[in-house]
């Protein structure tokens, strides 16, 4: 496999409808909202999305959610420990704790970690090493200001029985919230330099690109029922160099998104132009959501 030589650039564009994108913990798990109104999906939660969409297909990932492990470990240290190479190299018994040999090992048996890069830090165990991943995200943000629909919800039956059986306890009452619509667009980058210390691949990078195309893709929960967020289009630019014909920065305006003429408000991804500026000599491809 080919390491990635050529820096890549790209833009994620997705519609929300009747679901709740990124609840925050913080705020009633409301959807997040920035203070100018705008719905914002944080990059944390859309690597778990692509780390899943890559466990799906049978890549194997070290950060794996609890509900959906596909191995016997609990815990990333439990996972690390299940490696015999990186336990004996934890324990001192490789080549003296050889922190670059770790981090080899590390970025050649998970994904995860040759892409968006690992923090191994375990109390006890001596080892400390950081690993910075050549691919970065930004948080997705909403197109316009979301509205924010929110209902009171009741469970059928106590979770445990209270004192008096025929009263309902307090732990039956619950709010529920919701984006009644909104389009949000992140955007995100493949460095080469990092990818050439993580040795992330092409190949890598192809199924970097996949994983987006079907990013909702088996992500069905009771905030974000089936057919409720969708991909719409991903804009996949490929420089033909290390360091990139242009900064990102410069790539990502080059897709402007703007409310069609004549309407105050979108109802649906239609209700939006999307045109991509010329950046000469610099490809982009455009792809439809799964």
């Amino acid at each position: 496999m080919t390491t990635l030589n050529h820096k890549i650039d790209f833009s994620v564009v997705l519609t929300v409808r009747n679901a709740n994108p990124n609840g925050d913990p913080l705020n009633g798990n409301r959807p997040r909202q920035n203070y100018d109104g705008f719905g914002e999906i944080s990059d944390v939660c859309i690597k778990r999305k692509i780390r899943n969409r890559l466990q799906d297909v049978g890549e194997s990932i070290l950060v794996q959610s609890d509900e959906r492990r596909n191995d016997e470990y609990r815990s990333i240290k439990d996972r690390v420990d299940g490696n015999e190479d990186l336990k004996s190299l934890a324990k001192g018994k490789g080549k003296n704790n050889n922190n670059t040999l770790f981090a080899d090992i590390a970025c050649n048996s998970w994904l995860d970690v040759r892409s968006f890069g690992q923090v191994f830090a375990f109390s006890g165990s001596g080892v400390s090493i950081g690993i910075r991943g050549p691919v970065s995200i930004h948080t997705a943000v909403s197109l316009d200001s979301i509205d924010i629909s929110s209902m009171q919800i009741t469970k059928s039956v106590n979770s445990v029985t209270s004192p008096d059986p025929d009263k309902k306890g307090s732990d039956t009452m619950g709010m529920k919230h919701r984006v009644d619509f909104g389009v949000y667009v992140f955007y995100g980058s493949i460095n080469t330099q990092l990818a050439e210390k993580t040795g992330f691949t092409v190949e890598d990078g192809e199924k970097m690109k996949a994983a987006l195309i079907s990013l909702f893709e088996n992500d069905t929960s009771s905030a974000r029922p089936d057919g409720s967020m969708e991909v719409n289009k991903v804009y996949w630019w490929e420089h033909n160099s290390k360091i990139g014909q242009y900064s990102s920065a410069k790539v990502h305006k080059s897709l402007q998104i703007s409310l069609k003429e004549g309407l105050n408000e979108a109802k649906a991804f239609e209700d939006y132009n999307f045109t991509l500026n010329n950046l000469d000599g610099l490809k982009v491809n455009e792809y439809e959501g799964l």
